[in-house]
């Protein structure tokens, strides 16, 4: 520690002598005068306090400041993706083409209009350059100088007007013989010529004839005009959300409370505004009143579309606002509909289109696709999207189920290996077959995937090039369950078909096994929790509470802003698709009608002949069948067990079964038993026997008579039949 200076010690006699007044400078001072006077600027001399806006004042340039900056992309988008640079383009000719055919049709009309106009441009063009030779023009001022009577300004002008008109005769008179010259060598040109020059005439006097506010050419294209969107424009929409962090803190701070990060400027068909929104409002208290901000901007609910970007923090809001109603804009083309030749399933399967127009897309292999939303707003035409893709790809195997029966997938009946669609126990049973076949093609998948060189298998999961090799069997295996909430609710094979979805979803990923899943009842009964948390890629409609969101989306969606309740009754086929990029996207499906379904999986079925791989249902192959009929398994249990014997091992049950019907359990085996009377909630346990070998009693694996007789009663009760 510094000693003080001399002249900063303290003076115990002059502050004695001060206080007895004896002091020849003697002074009461106002401390709070004072402070008052102490100057507060940091420029002025005043001090700098660590908690003013001068301490926290960041500076001006620094290495690290420079460094954190976001560079701004040298090129446009659309110019660094080649699907967007194609599409704008395949647009822009198309605009051409356009224009050039809408005036080519109407050169007779032009041409009239000009033919009508020449008269007037002629006698325009006469007065105009009569007006000029003569310098009429400064006539009126010329007669000014007169009526003043200035001979001396009049006299000066005069011999000014003499000078210009003396210099445009000269002009106008090598003009006219030039005129005259063409004149002559024109009337002496071959007949195409002469019209010309007259077609140019007319065009020239017509042109100057036309009248201001009707112009020649019509337009080809209506371009709509849109305000534009400014910080005044959207501090005044965020202003009257009703949100009290917003208003506190404009009326505090006026337009300072809302902080745009960067230009509003235009993204694509419109605007985009990056805010951070005043502390402690989120980006989904504004993205739920959707339709309060588009009416304080004065926009169709279609063109407001607020976006939360919670991997910068809960306040960042993004704001697009389109030109054009999305709704109401024409829908795009699927990319793969005028396609020719088949798809690879390995490359990113086009999707929809986001509100800017651009193509999304998304990878199918290695994850597993779940879609989710209230009835009636495109679940199953989000679902045909995918399937269509994967049914142009002849190597890969479609799976298709239709669980409400409408026949919304019907198109794809013809190139599915396995297909059934309804609502009866029938197609709920086959679904749960196929899942169980499923599971067990994950485990020969795994065990081929093993026994492969480190050389052509590095990371132990199917490659595009291991797919097209027919003789492994790890061809694509694309499986869609549409309305899936009847199978996993249903009373018999619901858990189990659960369970069985769960295992598939975790394992099948890595195995060439994709699920495509779609709900409309996304509760936990209705759609098990193992099956959501584990689909990488999510597109969730429109839903009506947070619970139903978070369900298709993932857990903390809803608190995050990416909130799918916000779509309005006419945003069918518009939802949030989650795990196609890093951020959520909001996406319009491509939508394939049904005739035009049939179109393309006609295609899709030829290349599959020549390919060679058209297999199961589409040619005629029956399913395989369960090693146990669900219809009589019950009753037959009840015939060989009798009602005198209320409990029997599971292995003496089997041979018994196998004796009744032997072509139908002759290879029934316990454990097969045991997953059978699953469904139906009976569970094996310990059942006090005697050996009829040994003649010993022992505790083996059984079953109790009074639950099948349970289980029977309740399906018929169920089915509506008559109790046996």
């Amino acid at each position: 520690m510094t000693s003080p200076r001399d002249d900063d010690r303290f003076d115990w006699r002059a502050a004695e002598s001060d206080l007895t007044g004896d002091a020849p400078n003697a002074n009461v001072v106002d401390l709070d005068a004072a402070r008052a006077a102490r100057p507060t600027d940091p420029d002025d001399g005043g001090p700098v306090l660590v908690d003013s806006p001068a301490a926290q004042r960041s500076p001006r340039f620094t290495l690290d400041g420079v460094r954190a900056g976001q560079r701004r992309p040298i090129l446009p988008a659309w110019l660094r993706s080649r699907a967007e640079l194609r599409d704008t383009m395949r647009w822009a000719v198309g605009h051409l083409l356009h224009t050039t055919a809408y005036h080519a049709t109407r050169t007779p009309k032009y041409a009239g209009k000009l033919a009508i106009r020449a008269p007037v441009g002629a006698w325009r063009m006469l007065s105009g350059a009569t007006r000029w030779l003569f310098d009429w023009e400064g006539e009126p001022v010329r007669q000014a100088t007169v009526r003043r009577e200035s001979a001396e300004d009049y006299l000066k002008l005069s011999r000014q007007r003499d000078r210009r008109v003396r210099w445009r005769g000269i002009v106008a008179t090598f003009t006219l013989a030039v005129a005259l010259a063409g004149g002559v060598a024109v009337a002496l040109a071959p007949e195409w010529a002469r019209w010309a020059v007259l077609a140019l005439l007319v065009t020239l006097c017509g042109l100057l004839g036309q009248p201001a506010d009707k112009p020649l050419l019509d337009t080809a294209v209506v371009v709509p005009r849109v305000a534009r969107l400014t910080s005044d424009v959207v501090v005044r929409a965020l202003a009257v959300l009703g949100i009290a962090g917003i208003s506190q803190a404009i009326a505090k701070q006026g337009h300072r409370a809302i902080a745009f990060t960067a230009p509003i400027t235009r993204d694509g068909p419109g605007w985009r505004a990056d805010i951070d929104l005043p502390p402690g409002v989120t980006a989904g208290d504004v993205i739920e009143r959707r339709d309060r901000l588009a009416a304080g901007l004065t926009r169709p609910l279609g063109c407001v579309w607020p976006e939360g970007q919670p991997e910068v923090h809960p306040g960042r809001l993004l704001l697009w606002v389109g030109d054009q109603d999305m709704a109401a804009a024409k829908p795009a083309a699927w990319p793969l509909l005028k396609a020719s030749g088949g798809f690879d399933l390995a490359k990113p399967v086009p999707f929809g289109t986001d509100p800017r127009g651009r193509v999304i897309s998304f990878d199918l292999p290695y994850t597993n696709l779940l879609i989710g939303s209230i009835p009636g707003y495109g679940k199953t035409a989000a679902t045909q999207v995918p399937m269509l893709a994967a049914a142009l790809d002849p190597y890969a195997e479609l799976w298709c189920f239709d669980f409400k029966g409408t026949g919304g997938l019907d198109p794809l009946e013809k190139v599915s290996a396995r297909y059934a669609s309804g609502q009866d126990d029938d197609t709920a049973e086959e679904g749960l077959l196929a899942l169980r076949e499923l599971r067990k093609e994950c485990q020969r998948r795994a065990a081929v995937i093993k026994g492969l060189p480190k050389a052509v298998c590095p990371d132990n999961k199917v490659t595009p090039e291991l797919a097209r090799r027919k003789r492994l069997g790890l061809h694509w295996l694309v499986v869609a369950l549409d309305e899936v909430q009847e199978l996993f609710s249903h009373p018999e094979f619901g858990k189990e078909a659960g369970e069985l979805a769960e295992k598939v979803i975790k394992l099948g990923r890595a195995l060439g096994v994709i699920l495509v899943v779609a709900t409309q009842r996304p509760d936990a009964k209705s759609l098990p929790t193992g099956v959501s948390a584990n689909a990488g890629t999510r597109f969730c409609l429109r839903v009506m509470g947070q619970i139903e969101n978070d369900m298709i989306l993932g857990t903390s969606a809803y608190k995050n802003g990416i909130r799918a309740t916000m779509f309005a009754k006419k945003d069918k086929g518009v939802g949030y698709l989650v795990g196609a990029a890093d951020d959520a996207q909001i996406v319009r499906t491509f939508y394939v009608d049904g005739p035009t379904a049939e179109k393309i999986t006609g295609r899709a079925r030829a290349l599959r002949e020549a390919a060679g791989t058209l297999t199961g249902h589409a040619i005629g192959q029956a399913a395989p069948t369960p090693a146990t009929r669900r219809d009589t398994l019950l009753d037959d249990i009840l015939t060989v067990v009798p009602a005198t014997e209320p409990k029997v091992w599971a292995e003496t049950l089997t041979d018994r079964l196998a004796e009744l019907n032997p072509e139908a359990y002759g290879d029934l085996t316990r454990d097969q038993l045991t997953a059978a009377l699953k469904p139906y909630g009976i569970t094996t346990g310990q059942v006090w026997g005697t050996d009829p070998t040994t003649g010993k009693g022992a505790n083996r694996r059984g079953i109790d008579r009074a639950d099948i007789t349970d289980a029977v009663a309740e399906r018929n009760k169920r089915r509506g039949d008559k109790a046996a």
